[in-house]
């Protein structure tokens, strides 16, 4: 198949498969005798994995790994098992953090509820007062 065939089959951009390429993710195609890439199914097998752990949010050098264990696997899965439980503490570090961003907001936006003029709108004023160096509701100790 040919690179938008493999990009439209996955939903991946052309333009990220190169990089993939490029980046040795993915083994480079044959080439037809017109120069065009030529991808097989294990082309796009691979790349349906990548996008998976990309969907996952893995950084790339995760990813690298992982493929790694799959062209060479070895008895013990460890290794494995921990690049997963890092992905999966990053993420919970970062639901810690997105909870924080929504009560902030949400402090934030106890401060203005009405449609007052600009001027007098609780939220913009926060927000100013913030910018000068000086508390705001949306960091103050609740």
């Amino acid at each position: 198949m040919r690179i938008s065939e493999l990009a439209n089959a996955t939903g991946v951009e052309i333009e990220t498969i190169r990089y993939y390429e490029k980046q040795g993710l993915m083994a480079e195609p044959e080439r037809q005798p017109n120069g065009y890439r030529s991808y097989a199914i294990a082309h796009l097998e691979r790349l349906s994995f990548i996008r998976h752990c990309r969907a996952l949010d893995m950084p790339l050098a995760e990813v690298r790994a992982l493929l790694v264990f799959i062209d060479k696997p070895v008895a013990d899965c460890a290794e494995v098992n921990q690049l997963i439980d890092a992905q999966l503490a990053r993420v919970r570090a970062r639901l810690k953090s997105m909870k924080a961003l929504e009560k902030q907001l949400g402090q934030l936006r106890k401060q203005c509820t009405h449609n007052d003029a600009g001027q007098v709108c609780g939220i913009l004023q926060e927000l100013v007062a913030a910018a000068h160096g000086e508390a705001c509701a949306c960091h103050a100790k609740v």
